[in-house]
Formats: C-alpha cells, sequence, structure tokens
C-alpha cells in the first residue's frame, strides 16, 4: 500500500519527513513551527494567529499581493492555522512545482516584513473569526469544553480572546515571531512525487543556516475539570462531555480509538443509533479522539431541542457507560472496513499524507506507513478492546452546556 518513510534531522533541529508516491503527480507539503497558543502570554490570546495572518502578509522580495500572485501562479493550494502546540502552513501543487513553492515558504516563516500598516487590517481578520465562533453555538459550548477540561495553558482557543486581540501591537507580534519560527521544533512533512536525495538537499539549501533560537516550554497549570451551564436563550441545547483516554503516542492509542469508532462513525453507531435514529432526541451527534502530546481525551457532542435536553444528555451518558461492557464481532467488522477504506483514499492524497507523517513526528519521533496502521487495524479484537476498556472504563465526565436550562449530570 505504502512506500518508504525517510527522515532527516538537520543540525540546526529542523526535522524533515518524506513519504515519495510514485503514483501520483502531486507534492504536498506540511510545515509546523513551534508558535502554537499554549506559547502565548497569558494576556495576549490570539497573538499567534496575528503572527500567522502577518506573516503572509509580505516576506523576502515580495510584498502582500505579489506572495499572493506568485503562490497562485505555482497552483497551490494552501492553508495556515493555529493549534496548541504548532502554527501550521500546508501547500499542495504540482510535483514540479514543489521547490518554487518551498522557497516561498522559507520567506514566509524566515523574512516576514511585518508591515505597520497591515496590524490593524490583520486584527480585524481575527476579530471576525472570533465573532463568528461567538454566533455559533456548537462551536462555542466545545471551546468551552476545551478550556473546562484541560489544564492552563492547554484548553486555550486557538481564535484568543478580544481583549487579548485588541491589546497585542507589533512589538509583541516580533517578539512571538522571534520566540516560536524556529528550526528547532519545526517539522517539514512532504509527501508525493518526489526524489528524496534531491528534496533534503533543496530543504537543506533553504533551511539549513535558519538560525535556533531559546526553546522554553510553557508551564502547566493545576486544577480539575469543572462541569458548567452556559445561558442562551434558544429552542435548543448544545450539549458536549469530555473524558480521560489516552494520548496519541500511548501503545493502546488504537483500542481506544476502536472504542470509540464504535460509539461514533456512520448511521450505525451506538450514539446515532440510540440518541438520534431510535429516540429522535437530536440533529446531531458524535464522539470523537483527541490527543494532544501528553494527553488524551473523548469528546462528544449532541445538539437536540431544549425540551429534550435532559433526556438526550442522560442517552448519551448512558451509552458511554455502557461501552465498558465491549463491542460486538459486527461492530468491530464495520469499524475495521471503515478504516481500510480511510486507509486507501488517504493513501491517494499527498495532502493527507503530508498532514500525518509530520503530525507522527510530533507525537511519536516517528512516522508511520500506511500499512503499519494497517497492521494496527488488524490487530484489533474485541477482546483487546474490551482489556483496554477493563482498564480505562468511561468516566469522570466534564460537561458542559449551552441553551436555556441547566441540565443534571446523573
Amino acid at each position: 500500500m505504502t512506500q518508504a518513510i525517510y527522515s532527516h534531522t538537520f543540525p540546526n533541529g529542523l526535522v524533515l519527513v518524506a513519504e515519495p508516491m510514485d503514483s501520483v503527480e502531486s507534492a504536498a507539503f506540511t510545515l509546523r513551527v513551534p508558535s502554537g497558543c499554549v506559547y502565548e502570554p497569558a494576556e495576549r490570546g490570539g497573538l499567534a494567529t496575528l503572527v500567522s495572518e502577518l506573516v503572509m502578509r509580505g516576506c523576502g522580495n515580495r510584498d502582500s499581493r505579489a506572495l499572493v500572485t506568485a503562490l497562485d501562479n505555482l497552483g497551490v493550494e494552501r492553508g495556515e492555522g493555529v493549534a496548541d502546540s504548532h502554527t501550521t502552513f500546508s501547500g499542495a501543487t504540482l510535483a514540479r512545482n514543489l521547490f518554487p513553492a518551498l522557497e516561498i515558504y522559507a520567506d514566509i516563516v524566515r523574512r516576514p516584513h511585518f508591515p505597520d500598516d497591515e496590524l490593524e487590517p490583520a486584527r480585524a481578520m481575527a476579530l471576525q473569526e472570533l465573532a463568528a465562533v461567538a454566533d455559533e453555538p456548537s462551536q462555542k459550548v466545545m471551546l468551552e469544553l476545551r478550556k473546562r477540561y484541560y489544564v492552563e495553558p492547554w484548553g486555550r482557543p486557538s481564535q484568543g480572546t478580544e481583549a487579548g486581540l485588541e491589546s497585542s501591537t507589533m512589538a509583541d507580534v516580533r517578539a512571538m515571531f522571534a520566540r516560536g519560527y524556529r528550526p528547532n521544533g519545526a517539522i517539514l512533512g512532504v509527501a508525493g512525487r518526489v526524489d528524496w536525495p534531491q528534496l533534503k538537499a533543496h530543504v537543506e539549501k533553504l533551511f539549513g543556516d535558519w538560525a535556533r533560537a531559546a526553546a522554553d516550554e510553557p508551564a502547566e497549570g493545576t486544577g480539575a475539570p469543572i462541569n458548567t451551564h452556559m445561558n442562551f436563550e434558544s429552542g435548543q441545547t448544545q450539549v458536549a462531555i469530555a473524558y480521560p483516554s489516552v494520548p496519541y503516542r500511548d501503545p493502546d492509542y488504537y483500542q481506544a480509538a476502536g472504542a470509540v469508532g464504535v460509539l461514533s462513525g456512520g448511521m450505525s453507531s451506538r450514539l446515532f443509533t440510540e440518541v438520534r435514529e431510535k429516540r429522535g432526541l437530536c440533529y446531531s451527534v458524535y464522539a470523537t479522539q483527541t490527543s494532544l502530546r501528553n494527553h488524551g481525551s473523548v469528546v462528544a457532542y449532541a445538539g437536540t431541542r431544549a425540551d429534550r435536553a435532559q433526556e438526550t444528555l442522560d442517552v448519551m451518558l448512558g451509552e458511554l457507560r455502557r461501552l465498558a461492557n465491549g463491542i460486538e464481532p459486527q461492530e468491530l467488522d464495520r469499524l475495521k472496513a471503515r478504516i481500510k477504506s480511510s486507509l486507501v483514499m488517504q493513501g491517494e492524497s499527498s495532502g493527507a499524507r503530508a498532514s500525518s507523517i509530520s503530525r507522527d513526528w510530533y507525537y511519536l519521533g516517528k512516522a508511520r506507513t500506511l500499512d503499519e496502521v494497517g497492521l494496527l487495524v488488524d490487530a484489533l479484537t474485541c477482546d483487546s478492546i474490551h482489556k483496554y476498556l477493563e482498564a480505562h472504563p468511561p468516566e469522570k465526565f466534564t460537561v458542559v452546556t449551552l441553551g436555556p436550562r441547566a441540565l443534571e449530570v446523573h
């Protein structure tokens, strides 16, 4: 299914990891720099987002318009995003355009202009994104759940806060850029029709003299998860639940993910069947396994009518607890079929593979081939998942609700 994965760590700490894919004509990259929201000063929420916006407004010998035009001329489908630990830049294009695209991104992360007159437009964009979240109840409740479940700074929203965005200055932007846009801690994942020796040499040319910077890890706070209700006048209620699980780097991660895959994933999943299909309690329901580097959780969500919210919460918690009894063979068969289908589609996408191998390196210090992942999926059995659930039963729930009335957690 897959070919070899190559990796190299340059003397300045930058990791290059690549998966050649002879069956495609494209090439894609994901560049992760250690400038996520956990590295922001506590009173400057959203600063990482401002930095990621401003580095795209002129760099190297190009102003903002010339930068956009150059990427468009190369046909680069691109995106940027801030998460907890990293700011991520991704792009996909024809294989012959990969090296010119990487040259542009070397300027973006190493030589941005930071023009003073671009700060207010960038701030306005970030504030609009923040307002959009506030207007979307499902996003709002999930962000509040994250804040209530994880200790500081891991529960921070990547969008930041209005006060943090309003108070950030260009001096703050430049300082965070200097701290986080560095090679030590950065990971460049590349996948597609690439030649490894040529790629390695080109990346060394572009990034080999990128100077290291001090790497201070954020201090982790203390505290316990907190249940809460957010008053919101509406005919609907949003229900969000989290409980402890294992992180991606844990050997039992796929056992945990297998259990959650039975809960949610397709119209045959337990939550869809019990909460929506049989009882008609909600218009949306799901559960997913999430992971930070050292923390894991299962997160579940439902959007429902306010007058049926308590019943929805009760049924969801009942299904989560029932999972501890194990899963059935037919559920496992459906789960494996769904995962295998997903792996096949991932194997046909250079962008998906570039993102996956760079993520693997961050969590695991290595990248897994699709064949290796397939073997982990093949190894799942009802007994192995039940054994995991006996040791890690769904419990210690954190519940956040948003709607006209508070609910009881039974």
